[in-house]
């Protein structure tokens, strides 16, 4: 479910999505992403408690339908019906007849989950399958299981962006397909809603990923969006994703950490908008809470739970 079907699937009110799917063209004007943070804003009591369902079960409707069900109950009926379903019971035959390898799928996806909102490189998946499974996997047969986990939609990949018809170098970010799924699989929880991972400091770089791998997510949900990302190069920054609209492009950090440096935290949006050929009229900094503001006009700020409003 997209976010604001979760607060209603909690009787939480929280009206309708944002975003109104009548076209792309107001996702390129800051208007439209500070009229989205106003609304959070004015909403922020019923917007906080969707986020803290959200954040903590998922969004798919058996982990809400019955709240008061223990999480350990609700992560073995989405490992049953939802992982497993895909894994061992919906494989496809591949090539030649040759059926794909359940327990190899299986570490993939376990390994997927592990670098959720990261842009690992196809050999660290090699490695750790191999190591997991004292098996010989080379490195083309775990990229074809890991599209495949892309093709079930258990996953989504956002491939690097590419600008002037030259395809910048790296790998794509893994973003799940709900984070939940990690929580089931893995049996790890990891906090995302700020109260609770202000009693977990030690968590905060790990729940920075999964807000990359849950915002990837939702912004995969627009029709005809294009997203992306930037690897690092040379004295260019990192991007964590960059949306692509007809020939302009909106440069989007995540930064959810309690304080943001002004600086150090802008710097790669500040770069990408500076260099005119990227057409980036602004950028998007999405942070934890609604108390994060950055001076400067070329950057619009909000908090996660905010931008998920979108849909």
């Amino acid at each position: 479910m997209i976010f604001t079907e979760v607060a209603r699937f909690r009787d939480i009110e929280l009206g309708s999505p944002f975003y109104e799917e009548n076209g792309l063209e107001p996702l390129t004007e800051r208007g439209f992403w500070r009229a989205l943070r106003e609304r959070g804003m004015n909403d922020r009591e019923p917007r906080d408690a969707a986020f803290r369902c959200f954040a903590e079960r998922g969004g798919y409707p058996l982990a809400h339908e019955r709240a008061e069900v223990p999480w350990g109950q609700v992560a073995d009926q989405l490992n049953e019906n939802v992982i497993r379903r895909v894994i061992q019971h919906d494989l496809r035959l591949g090539e030649r007849g040759r059926r794909r390898d359940a327990a190899l799928l299986e570490e993939v996806f376990r390994f997927a989950c592990r670098y959720a909102g990261q842009s690992p490189g196809i050999q660290i998946f090699v490695r750790e399958v191999q190591r997991a499974l004292s098996a010989n996997a080379g490195g083309q047969r775990v990229r074809s299981y890991l599209q495949f986990l892309a093709d079930t939609l258990l996953l989504r990949l956002v491939e690097p962006l590419e600008i002037r018809l030259k395809r910048r170098r790296g790998n794509p970010k893994i973003c799940l397909a709900d984070h939940g799924l990690r929580a089931s699989w893995l049996q790890e929880a990891i906090p995302i809603d700020p109260a609770a991972l202000a009693s977990c400091p030690e968590l905060t770089a790990l729940a920075g990923h999964l807000a990359e791998s849950i915002l990837g997510a939702a912004l995969l949900t627009i029709p005809g969006l294009d997203v992306a990302h930037l690897p690092s190069r040379g004295d260019e920054p990192e991007l964590d994703f960059v949306l692509g609209v007809g020939s302009e492009r909106i440069p989007i950090e995540v930064k959810y950490q309690r304080r943001i440096d002004p600086l150090r935290d802008t710097e790669s949006l500040r770069s990408f908008i500076e260099k005119t050929v990227n057409r980036a009229p602004f950028g998007l900094l999405v942070t934890q809470t609604d108390e994060t503001e950055v001076d400067d006009p070329r950057i619009v700020s909000l908090p996660l739970s905010s931008i998920l409003l979108l849909r």
